[in-house]
């Protein structure tokens, strides 16, 4: 038997990291397989007989992830960037998104903010997208709003592999 840790790319729920564990247990030769989503890797014990490293890390392509053998030092260093990276970067579209965020909730909660915070709603947005008349535009109105918030994070939506 081996033991070979494996980093897997992509994954963002207990779902993704089921879906990876029951891909990779399907093979034959496979003994015991250990998926963890924080630290996105993979321990797999397999008969090196019938499988190899290569056959694992397509099972876990084909169900939709990355995957790769883990390397120790100079990769940890690369890493260690890229997570600084990828960390600076979610930042950064979380501020984005909040800030475009704030005129969306304005638009689709303004009765509210008026009957709660005594917050005065300009009378165009009345006019323009208040009571039934006006559902469309209302609707069409939170649309267009939303599309930035969507291509900020349109990486969330996208499987990288």
């Amino acid at each position: 038997m081996k033991k070979v840790k494996f980093d897997i790319q992509g994954m963002t729920c207990s779902s993704c990291q089921a879906h990876v564990e029951k891909a990779v247990k399907k093979l034959n030769g496979v003994k015991n397989v250990e998926v963890n989503l924080l630290s996105n890797n993979m321990k797999v014990e397999y008969d090196e007989n019938t499988l190899d490293n290569e056959d694992i890390i397509k099972s876990v392509i084909d169900a939709g992830y990355g995957a790769r053998v883990f390397k120790k030092e100079s990769e940890d260093k690369k890493n260690s960037n890229t997570n600084k990276e990828e960390l600076k970067n979610m930042k950064k579209r979380l501020i984005t998104s909040i800030c475009l965020l704030i005129p969306l909730m304005y638009i689709a909660m303004n009765h509210m903010f008026y009957m709660w915070f005594k917050i005065p709603v300009p009378s165009f947005i009345k006019s323009l997208l208040h009571g039934t008349k006006n559902a469309l535009n209302f609707a069409v109105a939170q649309f267009i709003l939303l599309i930035p918030i969507m291509f900020v994070n349109r990486n969330y939506f996208i499987i990288r592999i």
